[in-house]
C-alpha cells in the first residue's frame, strides 16, 4: 500500500501543500493567514490518512534529525542499561529520539558501529570513554565527527586527557578506599580482587585504589589475589573458584562490578562458603539485582541514570552553542553497606 504524502493530505483537507507543511512542522502560528479551522482540517486529514512525516526529509530541511546516538560497551551488564535509561529520559524530555548501539565486548563489531555512526545523520553522540581508548577506528571516527562539528559527550571514570570532549565523570576511587577500609575494620587482611574487563585499562580506578589501600595498611600486594578475567557471570564464577583454590584463600573478595560479584557469590555457594560468615563480598554499580539477593550485596553506586541525563544535557548545550568551552560534570559515588560483608572468620561480632 502506497504511503500517504503531504500532497494527499492537502487534497483531503482542501488546502495547499505548503499549508500542510506549515501545520505539520509547527509553523502555523507563524503564518497569520492559517486559521485554527484550517489547522484542524489538516490534522483531521493526517489522522484519517495515517500520514507520518518522513524523518529523513525533515532532517534535510531543518538540518536536525532530532536523534541522539548512544554506544554502550555491553548489552549484558545492567549498569550500562541504567546509563541508557538516563540518556533516553533526557532525550525524550527534549523531543529527541535515541539511537542505541552496543559493542557487546566485540572490538570488530564496535569498529563497524563507529564507521556506521560516522555516516548517519545524528545530532549528537554519547559514548563511554573506554570505547575510544581501545579502538583506533573509534579515534579516527571521533576526529572525523569533530571536523563536522558533531557534539560528542563522554561518560567516563577518568579525568580529562588530551582530547577535548564534554564529559560526565564519576570514578570509584574513593568508593574503593571506603570498601577496603570497611573490610579492614571487620578484620580482613587476605582480600581478593576480581578484575573482569574486556580491556585491561578498564576499572583502573578500582585496581589502583585496592593496591594503594593495602600498602597504606602495611599489607603487601599479593598478585595471586588479583584475578584478571573476562566480564561475564561465568568469568566471575571461575575467578572466585581460583581464589578459593589458593592454599591461603582470601576471607573477602572485591569484584570490580556487581555482575562479577554475583558469579563469585554462586561460586561461594557451590564451594560451601557462606556469605558473609565465611566470605565477605563487595561489588560495584548497585545494579537492581544487588538489592534483592540473599544476602543483599554490599556495593557502590555512581547513579548511572543521572549520568545519562547529564550527558544529554551537555549534548544539548553543545548543539545550541557549538563553540562553547568543553565542560566536565563530576558526580559523586556512594558506598552502600548491606548484608554480604561481615567480620573475618575468627573475629566474631565487633
Amino acid at each position: 500500500m502506497r504511503r500517504p504524502t503531504q500532497v494527499d493530505v492537502a487534497k483531503r483537507a482542501g488546502v495547499s501543500r505548503a499549508t500542510v507543511s506549515y501545520v505539520i512542522n509547527g509553523q502555523a502560528s507563524d503564518k497569520g493567514r492559517i486559521s485554527p479551522d484550517t489547522v484542524n482540517r489538516v490534522m483531521q486529514a493526517v489522522a484519517e490518512l495515517g500520514y507520518e512525516p518522513d524523518a529523513g526529509a525533515q532532517a534535510l530541511r531543518t538540518g536536525s534529525s532530532k536523534t541522539i546516538g548512544l554506544i554502550i560497551p555491553d548489552l549484558h551488564n545492567p549498569h550500562f542499561w541504567e546509563n541508557a535509561e538516563g540518556v533516553e529520559q533526557g532525550a525524550r524530555a527534549a523531543g529527541y529520539r535515541l539511537l542505541l548501539s552496543s559493542m557487546d565486548q566485540n572490538a570488530q563489531y564496535g569498529e563497524d558501529i563507529f564507521r556506521d555512526l560516522s555516516g548517519r545523520r545524528i545530532d549528537a553522540l554519547i559514548l563511554m570513554r573506554d570505547l575510544v581508548t581501545q579502538s583506533t577506528v573509534a579515534q579516527v571516527a571521533l576526529a572525523r565527527n569533530s571536523n563536522r562539528k558533531l557534539p560528542v559527550v563522554e561518560i567516563s571514570d577518568h579525568f580529562p586527557e588530551n582530547y577535548n570532549l564534554d564529559r560526565v565523570v564519576s570514578d570509584y576511587r574513593m568508593a574503593t578506599f571506603e570498601a577496603m577500609t570497611h573490610l579492614f575494620a571487620l578484620g580482613h587482611r587476605r582480600i581478593g580482587l576480581v578484575h573482569g574487563v574486556a580491556n585491561p585499562d578498564m576499572a583502573s580506578d578500582r585496581v589502583q585504589a585496592y593496591q594503594e589501600t593495602l600498602r597504606n595498611e602495611g599489607i603487601p600486594v599479593d598478585d595471586m589475589l588479583i584475578v584478571n578475567c573476562g566480564p561475564t557471570f561465568e568469568d566471575g564464577y571461575q575467578a572466585a573458584l581460583r581464589l578459593f583454590d589458593l592454599a591461603d584463600r582470601p576471607s573477602a573478595i572485591v569484584a570490580i562490578n556487581d555482575l562479577l560479584a554475583l558469579g563469585a557469590m554462586r561460586a561461594a555457594g557451590d564451594r560451601g562458603q557462606r556469605v558473609p560468615e565465611d566470605l565477605s563480598l563487595i561489588g560495584f554499580d548497585d545494579i537492581p539485582t544487588a538489592r534483592y539477593l540473599t544476602p543483599r550485596l554490599t556495593t557502590s553506586s555512581k547513579d548511572a541514570v543521572r549520568m545519562g541525563r547529564e550527558a544529554v544535557r551537555l549534548a544539548l548545550e553543545r548543539i545550541a552553542v557549538p563553540n562553547h568551552p568543553s565542560q566536565i560534570i563530576t558526580l559523586p559515588t556512594r558506598f552502600i553497606v548491606r548484608e554480604s560483608t561481615g567480620p573475618a572468620p575468627g573475629r566474631g561480632a565487633q
